[in-house]
């Protein structure tokens, strides 16, 4: 049984101990680009008209940012703000086309250490078109490594690499986030998707994790996917699933596929959270097309706003938007997104589309009232934690395991030479030290024993391995056999040692291997 709430959007890990009535909770607030500034003031309209008990002061991020000379989108000073208050309220941005851009978003939530993204989505229907009328759960997505890590190179004339970096420490923090967001909210399961029957070291170091956190948290039931039939059973039976917790990339597509299945990502709002910051957005992007029409739908900021007033403790003004927002698409008032959806669009004398303001005046006339048909939210106050604690540690590190090196991969740029050609070329360097064990192109081992139908790009994984009877080498071996390859004019473009820990093997077999 879940929540009584369609969104159960309490922040368990960071909690904001509740300000006395008459206070004023400094926040960061960031209009963006595109629509942003337009549902952002109808939000903090919103916001002022239920009582909300903020003291916003505004920065400015984004585009103008980013031609002005700022790779991230974002001014120096502007972060000072961030630090102060540690809550942002921010509408979307646009970040330029072309290369030299990152991604204010990702730069935000890795900087601040915000690992938690914390997505509900449920369907409202029957006043919102949906086929999944009773769509009701929550996305916990890793925010700050994978894939993300943003760590790219390009290597040779035909390949580019991208690092998928999983930590102990990360997966503790989002596993256990998850469970703890579960417990405090009344939720059953939690379901743990990754693809470790593929990537068995990265992933499966998320799915390892979460069987050793989950035994801490009998009274919550849980399973594990593969993320692919994963995201298929959540596309067509999403009744499985209650919360699910995934690495930063999966949780980032699902959680769009899940925003979309409940009648549009137009209705969600997300937290982004960590041990002394927290982030609130929409999770839609700027929609430069039909910027400056008034027309765009505020209620994924919003509802991203009424999550931010749940973390700073004035759970009560959170309810009370919520309630209003829900009673307004009861009386079938949408914006031009959701016009002629759902029983709500059908009620005659409703003039559609609202506009942006529009929408926002409707919620207001609407606070205090509860709906009539969907189960009036209730939002309680966080524990009053001190700030960058938790009930748990977040994460323990373990004593340091005994490493020994055991041999290195060294990866090569060439494309006149075949498989056998090349292991000749680099046997020539064996070295005393350390003797060439395999070659792999895109990770399928083509020598010794390659097949002639595997297509080969100029990029080559050659595996050298230590031939002393301990099985170890040096950093000193290691040189030498670079020296060596060097000097027989081989073209090395990275190398990539390989270990053991505590005697375990920390790397992954070749592909056929």
């Amino acid at each position: 049984m879940k929540n009584d709430t369609p969104q159960d959007l309490l922040n368990v890990t960071v909690a904001t101990a509740q300000a006395p009535a008459d206070t004023l909770v400094p926040i960061t607030v960031a209009h963006g680009d595109g629509i942003g500034p337009e549902i952002m003031a109808a939000t903090l309209k919103v916001l002022t008209a239920a009582g909300a008990r903020i003291a916003p002061e505004t920065i400015e991020i984004g585009e103008k940012l980013y031609h002005a000379g700022h790779s991230s989108g974002i001014a120096p000073e502007s972060w000072d703000s961030l630090r102060r208050t540690k809550v942002l309220l921010k509408a979307p941005i646009t970040t330029p086309s072309g290369g030299g851009y990152k991604s204010l978003n990702v730069t935000i939530r890795k900087t601040l250490g915000l690992y938690a993204n914390v997505r509900p989505c449920v369907s409202y229907a029957p006043f919102v078109a949906t086929k999944h009328p009773k769509l009701d759960l929550v996305i916990v997505r890793e925010n700050e490594e994978d894939l993300y890590a943003g760590i790219e190179h390009r290597q040779t004339d035909e390949v580019f690499q991208c690092l998928k970096l999983i930590t102990r420490p990360g997966c503790e923090k989002i596993v256990r986030y998850a469970f703890e967001y579960a417990r405090a909210n009344g939720r059953k399961k939690v379901t743990c998707m990754s693809k470790d029957n593929i990537m068995k070291m990265t992933d499966g170091l998320f799915h390892q994790v979460f069987d050793e956190i989950r035994v801490e948290y009998p009274e919550i039931a849980t399973d594990h996917m593969i993320i692919d039939i994963g995201a298929a059973r959540l596309a067509t039976r999403p009744e499985l699933f209650d919360v699910i917790v995934t690495p930063n990339l999966y949780g980032d597509i699902i959680s769009d596929i899940a925003a979309e299945m409940t009648g549009g990502v137009g209705l969600a709002g997300s937290a982004n959270i960590g041990e002394h910051v927290a982030m609130f957005e929409a999770i839609h992007g700027s929609a430069p097309d039909i910027a400056g029409q008034g027309i765009a739908n505020p209620s994924g900021l919003l509802l991203g706003a009424v999550m931010m007033l749940v973390h700073i403790g004035q759970p009560e003004v959170a309810a009370k938007i919520h309630n209003a927002w829900l009673s307004t698409l009861e009386d079938g008032v949408f914006t031009a997104d959701l016009q002629g959806g759902g029983a709500g669009a059908a009620r005659t004398g409703v003039p559609l589309p609202f506009g942006s303001m529009d929408f926002a005046d409707a919620i207001i006339e609407r606070l205090g009232r509860l709906p009539e048909k969907f189960k009036p939210v209730r939002y309680q106050q966080a524990p009053a934690l001190p700030q960058g604690t938790t009930a748990k540690p977040l994460y323990v590190r373990a004593p340091a395991a005994r490493k020994a090196v055991v041999g290195v991969d060294v990866f090569v740029h060439q494309s006149a030479l075949s498989a056998d050609d090349l292991a000749v070329q680099l046997q020539a360097s064996n070295t005393a030290a350390l003797q060439l064990q395999m070659i792999t192109n895109r990770g399928v081992k083509v020598w010794p024993g390659g097949f002639p139908e595997t297509f080969c790009t100029d990029h080559w994984r050659c595996r050298f391995v230590a031939s002393s009877d301990n099985g170890e080498v040096s950093q000193r071996d290691i040189v030498a056999l670079l020296g060596a390859l060097t000097d027989a004019g081989v073209d090395v473009i990275k190398t990539e040692n390989l270990c053991t820990f505590d005697g375990v093997k920390g790397f992954a077999l070749g592909q056929g291997q």
